[in-house]
């Protein structure tokens, strides 16, 4: 991995580069807070490119693309607009990118594809796993972390600003082909990773006055625009011993073959000294993110509730037309957006002497956007063998994660299951108080009734749904089940059970997650998990804090 001051260093190019082709290029994201660092790197992306536009990603369409001017164009009866922020000359920068949705994001790359604007400068200051939507960062060229950067680090020599120079390009098959297979090395399936390099690397060969691509150039471009992209590390090639039968091969095939590949000089491998670069840029825990960021099941509603449509109240959402039913709102400046071109016209064909003539399928009403509360479910296996193995350390993850859900004032419920039954030891609510106090009495002992914790659980979790809550089923226990649902003592039927209450859960739609609390993994809870369509994490030797962890990470997907 490199060091601060070589990050720096790439940085400063990468601005240059864009500041050469910001057409090509399009621009670049920076994951940093707000303080020295990003102070510093302001200061050189105003040398560069002088006053730039700032975006906020709450913006509306009509202040980024413009609109009618209602008032105008009711007054002239002609057609007024108005402009948008990306009327504008120069660089952007959109700040707070890690809040940007997924309209907003797809807005802003419309403008990019259509080269409406360019240089876009992006601030990434989200924390942990908020960032921006993946929509948006590929089709902009370079990437840097600067989270882990110290102010020293930027305390360096400024670079001797390119020249931009035009003047006729040609670049060669073999060096799309280059970037091509280079990307295919590094897990990139996005055309757009070539696409890009191949502006980068044309870009530093005009900056020097070159009219051909060089190693030189291909080497910049994949050192900025691939490491940000790959998802896999190329494996070395290892040598391979010669068969006995192709060491007894004549040695005119051999030399027909040695002839025939000379004479194939359109596809060439890419050049190990770029994938050995590449691959130096790549961090130290390059393979945990991979491993971290693999895909999961996730859907809406795991991580902030389930988005539901309302008529009154909630986040605001874009207007539509429809029909006064006296429910919901009408939207006034839309109405007249609509009905405004059109007064000319319907003046001329109507004696009525309003001011403002508008027709019923002018209407725009309100739309609004609220997300559900969400409650965490909470079954904890309190039986003899969860208590052997780690009872202790399930309550301290429990407790841990009940200060998190507290904060994001989330609704909390305790189930334990025991001996022959589960007991509801805790409704849902937001006393973090007496959830402490109910985990803290929790006994151990007895058997395993897995299956039913876990209809217990399916059933609070159809309750809270009907009562318009989001629920999240949290799972800790070591999968030993051993008692039936009807209280008897069956290892093979009480698997069976939980498999089909687990199916049930599943059919249902609720989400879930198991922890296997077990010193080793438990084939049999890993089939529950899967028969629940859950996430299963088998936690040996984990420590209350890393359990914590795990399940938090999972909660803010």
């Amino acid at each position: 991995m490199n060091s601060g001051s070589e990050i720096w260093v790439q940085v400063i190019a990468a601005l240059h580069l864009l500041k050469t082709d910001p057409a090509g290029l399009k621009g670049a994201v920076f994951r940093v807070r707000t303080g020295p660092v990003r102070d510093s790197l302001a200061k050189e992306i105003r040398k560069l490119a002088g006053p730039v536009t700032r975006l906020h990603p709450n913006m509306s369409d009509e202040q980024l693309f413009g609109g009618i001017d209602v008032v105008a164009t009711l007054q002239s009866g002609d057609l007024k607009a108005t402009k948008g922020l990306f009327d504008r000359h120069g660089w952007f920068e959109l700040t707070m990118a890690e809040r940007c949705g997924l309209h907003t994001a797809a807005r802003i790359s419309q403008a990019l594809d259509q080269r409406q604007i360019c240089s876009l400068i992006v601030f990434d200051e989200g924390i942990d796993d908020e960032k921006l939507p993946d929509s948006l960062k590929e089709r902009l060229a370079f990437y840097f972390d600067l989270s882990e950067l110290a102010y020293s680090d930027t305390d360096f020599p400024e670079i001797e600003t390119l020249s931009e120079k035009s003047q006729p390009f040609t670049t060669s098959q073999t060096d799309i082909q280059t970037l091509v297979l280079l990307a295919n090395e590094f897990g990139i399936s996005s055309a757009r990773a070539p696409q890009l390099a191949l502006a980068a690397a044309k870009a530093n060969a005009m900056a020097n006055g070159r009219q051909e691509l060089s190693a030189e150039d291909l080497e910049i471009a994949v050192e900025l625009v691939y490491p940000s992209r790959a998802t896999q590390i190329p494996q070395k090639p290892t040598p391979e011993e010669p068969t006995p039968e192709q060491e007894t091969q004549p040695e005119q095939n051999q030399d027909q073959e040695t002839s025939d590949q000379d004479g194939n000089d359109d596809i060439e491998l890419p050049n190990e000294l770029l994938v050995d670069a590449i691959r130096a840029l790549l961090p130290d825990n390059f393979l945990e993110r991979l491993n971290a960021a693999s895909p999961r099941i996730t859907t809406s509603g795991v991580g902030f509730g389930l988005q539901t449509k309302s008529k009154t109240r909630g986040r605001p959402r874009p207007p539509r037309p429809d029909r006064i039913n006296g429910q919901n709102r009408i939207d006034i400046v839309s109405t007249l957006r609509s009905a405004a071109p059109l007064q000319t016209i319907r003046k001329q064909n109507n004696c009525d002497a309003r001011a403002v003539v508008i027709y019923p399928n002018d209407i725009h009403v309100k739309q609004y956007e609220t997300r559900s509360e969400r409650v965490v479910i909470f079954a904890v296996d309190a039986s003899g063998s969860a208590a052997l193995a780690r009872l202790s350390e399930a309550k301290g993850a429990v407790e841990l994660l009940l200060a998190q859900a507290y904060a994001r004032r989330d609704f909390v419920a305790l189930i334990a299951f025991r001996n022959v039954d589960a007991e509801l030891l805790l409704p849902p609510t937001r006393s973090l108080v007496q959830t402490k106090r109910r985990l803290a009495e929790l006994p151990g002992g007895g058997g395993t009734p897995m299956a039913n914790g876990l209809r217990a659980a399916g059933e609070l979790a159809i309750k809270s749904a009907s009562q318009g809550k989001t629920p999240l089923i949290v799972v800790l226990t070591d999968g030993r089940a051993n008692i039936t649902l009807d209280g008897m003592p069956n290892r093979a039927v009480a698997l069976e059970q939980s498999g089909n209450i687990g199916r049930w859960i599943s059919s249902l739609g609720f989400k879930s997650v198991v922890l296997d609390m077990g010193n080793r993994s438990n084939p049999a809870l890993a089939k529950v998990a899967r028969d629940m369509n859950s996430l299963y994490f088998p936690l040996p030797r984990a420590d209350a804090l890393r359990i914590s962890k795990t399940i938090e990470a999972e909660l803010d997907r």
